[in-house]
């Protein structure tokens, strides 16, 4: 059965032939049927079928008197022939002439029929791929064919893709996939760092990976599948609220700028916005003269236009434009308290919250197509900043006391609590709870362990659990290892575990799995006596992941091979963590 299913398909290559006039194994085997005299059946099959070149026919003879077969003497000549007529397919493209793809459709008409043939197979891809609009017809039979689809040229798959949003998403699908778990990955790395982390890697740098690039191909110049790819996107950022495809629209827009693909990014009224954000996510920070020009693009939405907007709040959402918007509005308080201004005194300060909120309410605007600007809470810079303020002003005085002489110093003692409105804050505003979740790396960056173990226990409860996502949890713990030596008290230890991670470590197993990395990193600096009740607390249960079980296996391996050998001495991490140098007035004020 095998071997009448494989003779079948070895006659649908050449059933093509009897179309253009030239005889296959069927004619010869019928030849050879009907015919007396076998050997001149032969010698006149292959008179006709050879090649028609007069002075070839004497010196054929010479082939075999050196042992070398027909087949192999005409196969060299097929591939030699092929190569030069399809290097010929693309010069009659390149050309200027008015008629070439005229000459190109009319070839394409005359070797179709021989498409399944394996050996004329790659000149007529070579025909279709050139053809700027292939006929009808000849897609369809080509997207019917699996094996015609699979081999033909991505210029061809484009045209059949068009007008076939369902194939298409078939296509992509797999892709999106993938790019979303590159981003979980790395969100989850063993690596811990606070000098290399999920927002190292520059723009143009994120946009080489595999998948970027890809869909850039796949889109090539064509506006239909770009908006086909950004529907895409905007859905199911709708149906998982998950971030990173918002990263990807970005992403994609400026691979495609990096390409000088002018078809698709004039036609993008996002184009400019995010050229210029994209440099600032490079530097960052945003700058004062940035700053103007993307207001004056925010500024610029004309009324009937407002649709754009929710484009803007998705570019505005993916993290990295947040976190270069959270870190420049951290270094903007830096330089209002240098000068003794106020948050509501800075422009550029509230351009900076009024793109958080753009940015946070992506989701709630694409999902209720009102494209409006969220209104912006005027006291988040009224009352919460100068509540953060206060935190820093007790730190600095606190830290002024202890250097005082002994004889000066008065019985203050480190705060403990919070100012209520901070707290508050952090709990119902997205924007206010972003800012006060990089004020906690920031002071962690400085490893001030006072201040970290005064706010951790307040991230508890914030708004929509921001303190528990992948994102902040994974800076968090780069950070915390550059407190490595504090692990070693209990009370520190307390405040990271106890009144931070285990409270809800239990119900998220993306806590779960910070905490294991977090401990796999420092498992050697933490108090003995309470790894080992850590151990006990932070055991899978059976229902767990396979990368938490895995996570607690490995520590416990490290574990038990740092009891039969000594740890080898750390080397103290870099103090070089890419501060900006500031100016500190001599009032009790500090930086952030």
């Amino acid at each position: 059965a095998l071997a009448r299913l494989k003779e079948r398909e070895r006659l649908k290559m050449f059933a093509g032939l009897p179309e253009l006039g030239i005889s296959n194994g069927e004619d010869l085997k019928e030849t050879l049927t009907n015919c007396t005299e076998p050997l001149k059946a032969i010698d006149q099959f292959q008179m006709e079928n050879g090649i028609l070149l007069p002075t070839l026919q004497s010196a054929l003879p010479f082939l075999d008197l050196h042992g070398t077969p027909r087949l192999e003497f005409h196969q060299s000549v097929f591939d030699e022939l092929r190569e030069k007529l399809m290097e010929r397919v693309a010069t009659i493209a390149e050309g200027k002439d008015e008629d070439r793809y005229i000459k190109l459709e009319e070839l394409l008409e005359k070797s179709f029929p021989l498409v399944k043939m394996p050996s004329i197979q790659p000149i007529i891809m070579q025909v279709l791929k050139h053809l700027p609009k292939v006929p009808e017809k000849k897609l369809k039979q080509v997207m019917a064919d699996k094996e015609l689809y699979k081999v033909c040229a991505v210029e061809v798959k484009r045209q059949i893709w068009q007008d076939n949003q369902a194939l298409f998403g078939d296509e992509v699908s797999p892709l999106l996939k993938q790019y979303i778990v590159e981003k979980e990955a790395a969100l989850f790395s063993s690596d811990l760092s606070v000098l290399h982390n999920f927002f190292s890697p520059s723009p143009k740098t994120r946009r080489q990976g595999e998948v970027v690039l890809k869909l850039t191909q796949m889109i090539g110049k064509n506006v239909k599948l770009y908006d086909m790819v950004l529907q895409f996107l905007r859905t199911l950022f709708l149906r998982t609220r998950n971030v990173h495809y918002c990263t990807l629209r970005a992403e994609l827009l400026m691979s495609l700028h990096d390409l000088d693909i002018s078809e698709i990014c004039s036609v993008d009224p996002c184009h400019k916005f995010s050229w210029c954000l994209d440099a600032c996510i490079r530097e960052k920070f945003v700058d004062a003269k940035r700053a103007r020009e993307l207001q004056g693009f925010l500024d610029g939405v004309k009324k009937g236009q407002e649709q754009v907007l929710g484009d803007l709040s998705m570019i505005l959402c993916d993290p990295f434009a947040c976190n270069t918007l959270v870190l420049s509005t951290v270094r903007n308080l830096q330089e209002l308290l240098s000068q003794d201004a106020l948050p509501r005194d800075s422009p550029d300060l509230l351009l900076l919250l009024r793109m958080l909120s753009l940015g946070q309410g992506a989701w709630d605007m694409i999902d209720s197509q009102v494209f409006k600007e969220p209104r912006m809470d005027l006291e988040v810079v009224t009352r919460f900043l100068p509540a953060m303020m206060s935190i820093v002003v007790d730190d600095y005085t606190f830290t002024v006391e202890q250097k005082l002489p002994s004889e000066e110093k008065s019985s203050l003692t480190y705060p403990t609590t919070l100012p209520e409105t901070f707290s508050r804050y952090a709990q119902e505003n997205r924007v206010a709870c972003e800012i006060g979740l990089y004020y906690v790396l920031h002071i962690a960056k400085q490893r001030n362990k006072n201040a970290l173990q005064r706010l951790l226990p307040a991230l508890v409860d914030t708004y929509n659990d921001m303190a528990f996502g992948d994102i902040f949890l994974h800076l968090l713990t780069g950070h915390l290892t550059l407190l490595s030596d504090e692990f070693g008290s209990e009370e520190f230890c307390t405040a990271v575990f106890d009144n931070f991670l285990l409270t809800s470590f239990s119900s998220k197993e993306n806590v779960h799995r910070h905490c294991l990395r977090l401990l796999n990193h420092l498992h050697q600096k933490v108090l003995a006596s309470y790894m080992e009740t850590l151990m006990k607390t932070l055991e899978p249960p059976k229902q767990s992941s396979e990368s938490v079980k895995d996570l607690y296996t490995l520590l416990k391996e490290k574990l038990e091979a740092s009891k039969k050998s000594p740890p080898e001495p750390e080397e103290a991490p870099s103090l070089d963590l890419g501060l900006h140098p500031v100016t500190v007035p001599s009032t009790p004020t500090t930086p952030l």
